[in-house]
């Protein structure tokens, strides 16, 4: 895209500036869109499995329920509590929302087709994710209420907990695909099980890996049943309670965008990313970008199936799950799997 720029007389700098600045809106601007949808898809799963309508009278089929929403919230007035600290206040959704968003820089959509191709691009992933605790922490601090700050301390808790298993989990993907760029890890997962299925979850060695990230994502977003940040009954709504209008859309925004990051790490890390499922020539003419969105939108089904379903676990079941069972079961894959290419890639 640089050089289209500058084949228009640019130089190469500015040339440079706007192509990442294309290229972040064409990333941004779809992305959005697809948060909204998500909303909208979240609400007609959840009413299909209780036996409900959902969403069906803005627009057809109720499709421009989120767009009505987004509308409704924008008009509102802003309400800042006046015993809260009124800069944090403000600052903190609008973390939780940016934050969400940078992480996308690095997915690739399709062979080359990423706007950073970075050599360490799934330690740039952890990085951000682990900055979003910040915009959930302060909003908990900054309202000045017991119940805001009591789920900020939960969540702070959650998500290094499980933070802390999807490092190990993430360690056994580097050893077997030998690299940390995103693109290199997706054309490791080629031609598993006799040749023919494309993903580490079709990995023996690595399936159970897969499992405990899928759960550990359900986990880090604080969905289902892992949701304690917002539990209804004990907390009002956690650390949102104090927020209304666009600061309030701007968390719903960011969760729904952390959701579907975790949907396409599931795909891009265990299911081939933009590869088709099959190692089969005919179904590379198909692109990549569509595989990819077909996965993201099967694991975010599965997500919202998880939400309608499963009840919500204990806070003291939440803590156990993470740290008795998937950080000694994953520190333990390491060496299995570190141990296992010792002996077979590498022969020692």
């Amino acid at each position: 895209m640089t050089a289209y720029f500058q084949s228009l007389g640019m130089s190469h700098d500015w040339a440079w500036f706007v192509a990442t600045v294309c290229g972040i809106l064409l990333i941004a601007v779809p992305l959005l869109v697809a948060v909204a949808m998500t909303i909208y898809a979240d609400r007609k799963i959840w009413a299909a499995m209780a036996l409900r309508r959902g969403p069906n009278v803005v627009g057809p089929w109720g499709l421009l329920q989120s767009f009505a929403d987004g509308l409704k919230v924008f008009l509102q007035e802003t309400i800042v509590p006046s015993a809260s600290n009124k800069g944090l206040f403000l600052i903190a959704p609008i973390v939780t929302f940016t934050v969400a968003l940078l992480a996308w820089a690095v997915i690739p959509f399709n062979s080359g087709a990423v706007l950073a191709d970075l050599n360490v691009g799934l330690l740039y992933i952890l990085a951000i994710s682990s900055l979003g605790i910040y915009g959930v922490v302060v909003a908990g601090w900054a309202s000045n209420s017991k119940y805001p700050f009591f789920s900020a301390m939960r969540a702070a808790a959650q998500m290094i907990s499980y933070e802390v298993s999807i490092g190990f989990i993430l360690i056994c993907v580097v050893l077997w695909a030998g690299s940390f760029n995103l693109n290199d890890i997706i054309l490791a997962q080629r031609g598993h099980i006799f040749g023919l299925l494309n993903g580490f979850a079709f990995n023996p060695l690595l399936f159970p890996m897969w499992v405990m990230f899928l759960i550990s994502a359900l986990a880090e977003t604080a969905r289902a049943p892992f949701d304690l940040t917002e539990v209804e009954s004990e907390l009002v709504a956690g650390y949102q309670t104090e927020y209304s209008s666009m600061a309030f859309a701007a968390y719903w925004l960011g969760e729904y965008a952390n959701v579907l990051l975790m949907c396409a790490l599931n795909a891009v890390l265990f299911f081939g990313g933009w590869l088709p499922p099959l190692d089969w020539a005919p179904l590379y003419w198909i692109p990549g970008w569509i595989w990819l969105f077909a996965k993201i939108g099967f694991f975010f089904f599965v997500f919202s199936w998880v939400k309608a379903t499963v009840p919500r676990y204990r806070y003291d079941q939440l803590m156990r799950l993470g740290w008795k069972v998937f950080l000694p079961v994953s520190l333990l894959w390491v060496v299995l799997v570190s141990g296992y290419l010792m002996l077979t890639r590498y022969g020692v």
